[in-house]
């Protein structure tokens, strides 16, 4: 059977809550023009990036319009600013189909964010969906059932107690943050030979808490290949690099084209 890429929250979540494999794209430019030509790609989600992007509120709003339009295949994430019930509920009424919360280092973390996400008596969300009661629920039943919180796991404190972060109540999947794990583990954001043999080894360790658990395991990644090697390995949902990134990488490219073509007359 073909799973529904219809763009819906409802099929996305019921995808990632069976630990099917989901390919995401990320953002971090103010720019929903751009966003929406990527959400018609072919990508499950695109994750818009509030904490370390540039993105604010306006922007996190228009880009999840933008995702929403006809012929989206995507659904928009967010990852928010921080474990506060006030971001959080800012993404989901934006319209937002799921959280990404950073820097969970315990279980009482993880939560948090699950009550900041779920409404009375499930948890502890204002009620106030400006804009997603036009695509998600409105009646709370039904808002839970489509939106999800993913908690990352990106320290060294949060690795150490994933298990425990994994069996939270509620918690639809844990995703890792690379650059901010290998700074944890191993003090420094890039590839050292002398920390990656604990890098794998810590991603293993997240992979099996998250199946133990039965919940989803995600991870970013730089690009598509790497993207299918994590897959491959185990976790249920990856997303690639970023607009930025891929568009210095184009313009780098053809610059270096151009003048390599002028050079050689």
């Amino acid at each position: 059977m073909t799973r529904d890429r219809s763009g819906t929250p409802g099929a996305f979540a019921s995808a990632l809550r069976a630990r099917e494999q989901l390919i995401g794209y990320w953002s971090v430019l103010d720019s929903p023009v751009s966003t929406e030509r990527i959400a018609r790609l072919g990508y499950d989600y695109v994750a818009l990036d509030a904490q370390h992007g540039l993105i604010a509120y306006s922007g996190v709003l228009a880009s999840l319009t933008a995702i929403d339009t006809r012929g989206s295949t995507a659904v928009g994430l967010v990852r928010v600013e921080a474990n506060d019930p006030g971001p959080i509920g800012r993404a989901l009424d934006a319209g937002a189909a799921g959280v990404i919360v950073p820097l969970v280092d315990t279980p009482g973390d993880a939560a948090d964010a699950v009550a900041a996400v779920r409404y009375p008596p499930l948890g502890r969300r204002s009620y106030g969906p400006m804009r997603s009661a036009l695509r998600i629920g409105p009646d709370p039943v039904d808002a839970h059932a489509q939106t999800v919180v993913l908690a990352m796991i990106e320290t060294a404190e949060g690795l150490a107690r994933v298990a425990g972060i994994c069996a939270t109540e509620g918690l639809d999947g844990i995703y890792v943050g690379p650059s901010d794990l290998r700074l944890g583990i191993g003090g420094a954001t890039t590839r050292d030979p002398e920390v990656e043999d604990r890098f794998e080894a810590a991603l293993a360790t997240i992979r099996e808490a998250a199946a133990a658990a039965g919940i989803a395991a995600g991870i970013h990644t730089a690009d598509g290949a790497s993207a299918a090697r994590r897959l491959a390995e185990g976790f249920t949902f990856a997303t690639v690099s970023s607009d930025l990134v891929h568009l210095e990488q184009a313009a780098g490219s053809h610059l270096a084209a151009a003048r390599g073509a002028g050079d050689a007359r």
